[in-house]
């Protein structure tokens, strides 16, 4: 009989390698379960806005059950190594970022660091900047008049008077 795997193999095995990125999403979720008492999200209760497209979205995936097909992970592309979890249940909310790292450190030291120190010592906390995101809604198929592709009618635009998808609009723009 095999060992059941830890979170943390779980992740590894999910993202395909070990590396600090990965570590610093698996030190956020545990952050979020430990300040906001956070359990796997099923549907929709749990929401995450990552402000990265890096490696430690595997983990939050993995871990909390934010994804992009639920509708409960969300990008914002600042670059920053930022998550703010939302609980839709309590209204409780948190936003971590990564402190900037002292001292010199190898990859595996940093990996080391980042999953053997503490949460305080890995991020600063505070409250999102924003409110929780609505839940995701369905929207009707739209079929663009130029390529005949079906795009939810939110992302579609009027070019020339024809219904176009975003790939297909022709912007204008004269700036500045």
């Amino acid at each position: 009989m095999c060992k059941p795997l830890t979170n943390w193999e779980r992740c590894v095995e999910f993202h395909g390698h070990e590396c600090p990125g990965l570590a610093m999403g698996f030190k956020a979720c545990e952050a979020a379960m430990e300040k906001m008492g956070l359990t796997f999200s099923k549907d929709e209760e749990v929401v995450c806005v990552t402000e990265n497209d890096a490696c430690g979205v595997d983990a939050v995936q993995v871990l909390t059950g934010c994804t992009f097909g639920k509708g409960n992970l969300l990008y914002k592309g600042t670059g920053k190594m930022a998550f703010s979890f939302f609980n839709r249940k309590d209204g409780e909310s948190l936003r971590m970022i990564v402190k900037p790292f002292t001292g010199e450190m190898d990859r595996q030291q940093r990996q080391n660091y980042i999953l053997n120190s503490s949460v305080n010592e890995v991020f600063n906390f505070s409250k999102p900047t924003f409110e929780l995101p609505e839940k995701g809604r369905l929207f009707t198929t739209i079929v663009c008049e130029i390529c005949g592709e079906g795009a939810p009618e939110h992302k579609m635009r009027i070019n020339d008077g024809k219904k176009v998808c975003l790939d297909c609009f022709k912007d204008y723009f004269r700036g500045w």
